[in-house]
């Protein structure tokens, strides 16, 4: 991912391959930008994948901020508001997890409780070029019935003025937010394993919850996008 990130495409090209990773580019008929995508090679050739996962990167502008989604179908459409969200601001990069977080024994396919997968490694190369992040979750409507979404930095502090800019977003959209930095809120992320190394590199990251009834809402999603969007956009700037 290194050399992908440097923008030596052909060089990241041979290294993915020598461990069974395709690279290509294609253009987002949606956002009509360009981007390149780190799939398992298994996908093309017909063998099973591996369920390492998939990394999506913005070419039509310097990276500057990711959007991670740990739990892909188990939290339901996580996926479909990362893809949101890499539309909505230049710059950015997707890290999606390949395996449903109940797919392993004994939670061995939860990749935001451990530190020995691919997605953890991609995010923490990430990490390492100190690139601020959000990680989408989802919970139950019944599970914490008060709100509709829990904003927290995690097990850090760094990233309280953006997760305060995220709430006030949200809250404008008539949703009813948990403000983790501020009060006990469940599900605020506190034991997630990105965090954790964010928390250590004093980096800002973000750990988002969602309802189910806003996830499976499209009009809801896309207001959600948006809201993130404002701080993703504002994160690009900075980094110019």
């Amino acid at each position: 991912m290194a050399m992908l990130l440097d923008g030596d495409h052909e060089a990241a090209k041979r290294q993915l391959a020598e461990v069974d990773y395709g690279l290509q580019t294609f253009i987002d008929k949606v956002s009509g930008r360009r981007f390149a995508e780190v799939s398992d090679a298994a996908s093309f050739t017909g063998r099973r994948s591996r369920g390492w996962g998939r990394v999506y990167l913005d070419l039509t502008a310097p990276v500057s901020w990711s959007v991670q989604v740990p739990h892909p179908i188990a939290d339901e459409h996580t996926e479909d508001l990362g893809a949101r969200v890499l539309r909505g601001t230049p710059g950015g990069v997707l890290v999606l997890a390949g395996a449903h977080r109940a797919a392993g024994v004994d939670g061995s396919a939860d990749v935001a409780h451990r530190t020995d997968s691919v997605f953890h490694s991609v995010v923490d190369e990430l990490m390492r070029r100190k690139l601020p992040g959000v990680q989408l979750h989802g919970f139950a409507n019944e599970s914490f019935p008060e709100f509709d979404v829990v904003v927290s930095t995690g097990a850090g502090d760094r990233a309280v003025a953006d997760a305060k800019l995220l709430a006030r977003q949200l809250k404008a959209g008539d949703l009813e937010v948990c403000p983790a930095w501020s009060r006990k809120c469940k599900l605020s992320g506190t034991s997630n394993e990105q965090g954790q190394v964010a928390a250590e590199e004093r980096l800002r990251f973000l750990h988002i919850e969602l309802n189910r009834g806003i996830r499976t809402n499209s009009e809801s999603l896309d207001e959600v996008a948006e809201s993130i969007s404002v701080l993703t956009r504002r994160w690009a700037e900075k980094a110019r």
